[in-house]
């Protein structure tokens, strides 16, 4: 997936969009920014999440942090290889590093959501 196509919530998850079914990630600046991740907590497929809501934590040696559904949805997958290979996160976070799948229930909320060039200047003002 190409980082510039995506859409990101403020708390550092992006969305890509396929038809009803939104792929949820972190992005590269939040794993850069956690360090050595040990642990990554998993939704369970079926769970029902409205946007902005904790679906899961992502722990490194330093911090552990919430993961936040950007949109509302049905977990109908989520990528079982990351628990055992969280480098996946920090060295294809846009593509293998991906953490689930909802199927949407309202994609009008992807609107409320930054844009890349939003999201970076996000970003470089936390820096």
């Amino acid at each position: 997936m190409d980082p510039a196509s995506l859409r990101y919530a403020e708390s550092h998850e992006w969305v890509a969009l396929d038809g009803d079914v939104a792929t949820i990630g972190i992005s590269k600046f939040a794993v850069d920014a956690l360090t050595d991740l040990v642990y990554l907590e998993l939704p369970d497929v079926g769970t029902i999440f409205d946007a902005a809501t904790v679906f899961g934590v992502v722990e490194s040696v330093k911090a552990a942090s919430d993961l936040y559904s950007p949109i509302s949805g049905e977990v109908i997958e989520v990528n079982e290889p990351l628990a055992d290979d969280l480098g996946l996160l920090s060295d294809e976070p846009f593509t293998g590093g991906w953490i689930m799948k909802l199927k949407v229930s309202d994609a009008s909320q992807l609107e409320s959501l930054m844009d890349h060039a939003a999201y970076s200047a996000h970003c470089e003002s936390q820096s």
